[in-house]
């Protein structure tokens, strides 16, 4: 390779660290930057040595901001599974996820036989006001087929700036001319709960995910179940089956509903603020009702802090199979150009102090898979109530209320 072009790349490289530390320098204006001497240089000559080979020989031109923007994903995703790098719109995505609310037309959807389902609309949405129903296949957006392996793509297809107006085609019973409806983006909430009531003086609380307005929703759906009941509850299943986790402090929030002392959570790590404790305050939604928390190996990292509340502080009694495993806790970082850094800076413990980190919860009593299960968890009401999971949580739920204390079947009963 002429020296020229490497000695240039390495020129733009040392810029590119120089103006790299300089926003460290701003970002974390208290921590005292490492010495120039302790960088690699070597290997910062490796990487430069790299990147030029690529602009020169590669089959296909690749510019200097695809190259740079590959090696600090590569850089961050290294580190563990759950650091990442994220970019404008991965971060606005990670916000609507966070904030629970976003600009769009309100609909749940997901992925079957490649085809994009309508699981529900959302109430007072402009998907439900316009009458697109659960059952429903979106096979257009604005006259453009869509991806019927992409989730993610669709749903970004749909979300918008807010007034502006987005054509749907749909797929309605067996009729194969799609029906069309003109949406108009509006600022929709993002529903994470659902509650039924399974027996007189028992109810039913799914938390899907946990974000920002999940506990105000835990809060209205255990008074809409009293409500139902005509009086206090006398039991609850908890489903937390699939919950992927979300915020954590969402997740302390629910916690805190059902424990009147205690800790919930602590966290460790190298920096002060990675260090915490979260106790619970007084005041248990239930009165000390029993509870049955649902899990499984869909059940993480914030659904983990919950489950393992719960049981360390002797609130609830788990069933299911055994959690996923995800202890660690991550931060995320404001970068320039409205792009983010999701780090780990944290591994969590329950209140006896246990790391559930690549080891997760077991559950008290183990539920084993049914053989023509298809492991989803049923969102409607139906579908709930014929759940053998929910079926067992409930004779559970039932048994304590009597007797006031956990089944003997523990850690042996098969669904």
């Amino acid at each position: 390779m002429p020296s020229a072009s490497r000695n240039l790349v390495l020129v733009a490289l040392g810029v590119a660290l120089g103006l790299a530390l300089g926003v460290a320098r701003g970002v974390l204006a208290q921590k005292p930057a490492a010495p120039a001497s302790d960088l690699p240089w070597a290997d910062a000559r490796t990487l430069a040595e790299v990147m030029a080979r690529v602009k020169q020989d590669y089959v296909e031109r690749v510019d200097d901001h695809r190259l740079l923007q590959a090696a600090i994903r590569g850089m961050v995703s290294s580190l563990d599974p759950y650091s990442e790098y994220l970019d404008r719109d991965e971060y606005d995505q990670l916000k609507v996820s966070s904030t629970g609310e976003y600009s769009g037309v309100g609909l749940e959807l997901s992925l079957d036989d490649d085809q994009v389902i309508i699981v529900a609309p959302f109430e007072g949405s402009p998907a439900a006001a316009a009458g697109i129903r659960a059952g429903d296949v979106l096979s257009t957006i604005d006259g453009t087929a869509v991806n019927g392996t992409n989730l993610a793509e669709t749903i970004g297809r749909l979300r918008g700036r807010e007034g502006t107006v987005v054509h749907l085609g749909i797929l309605r019973g067996t009729s194969d001319q799609p029906l069309q409806f003109a949406l108009k983006r509006e600022r929709v909430e993002l529903h994470s709960v659902r509650s039924y009531l399974l027996a007189p003086g028992f109810g039913y609380l799914r938390i899907a995910q946990f974000s920002e307005t999940t506990d105000g929703e835990v809060q209205a759906a255990l008074a809409s179940l009293r409500t139902g009941n005509g009086a206090a509850l006398k039991g609850l299943v908890l489903d937390l089956r699939d919950n992927p986790g979300g915020v954590l402090e969402a997740g302390v929030a629910v916690a805190d509903e059902f424990l009147d002392a205690g800790v919930i959570v602590s966290g460790k790590g190298r920096e002060p603020n990675a260090n915490f404790e979260m106790d619970a305050t007084p005041g248990d939604r239930m009165n000390g009702a029993p509870i049955v928390v649902l899990v499984d190996g869909g059940s993480a990292s914030a659904a983990e802090i919950v489950a393992g509340a719960l049981r360390d502080d002797h609130r609830a009694t788990l069933i299911g199979r055994r959690t996923f495993g995800k202890g660690s806790v991550q931060t995320v970082m404001p970068l320039p150009g409205d792009s983010a850094l999701k780090l780990t800076t944290s591994l969590y413990f329950t209140p006896s102090g246990a790391s559930i980190n690549h080891k997760g919860i077991a559950p008290d009593i183990e539920l084993k898979r049914e053989p023509n299960s298809t492991g989803t968890v049923p969102t409607d009401e139906s579908g709930v109530r014929a759940d053998l999971a929910v079926q067992r949580a409930l004779k559970e739920v039932q048994l304590q209320s009597v007797s006031g204390r956990p089944s003997l079947s523990a850690a042996l009963v098969a669904q």
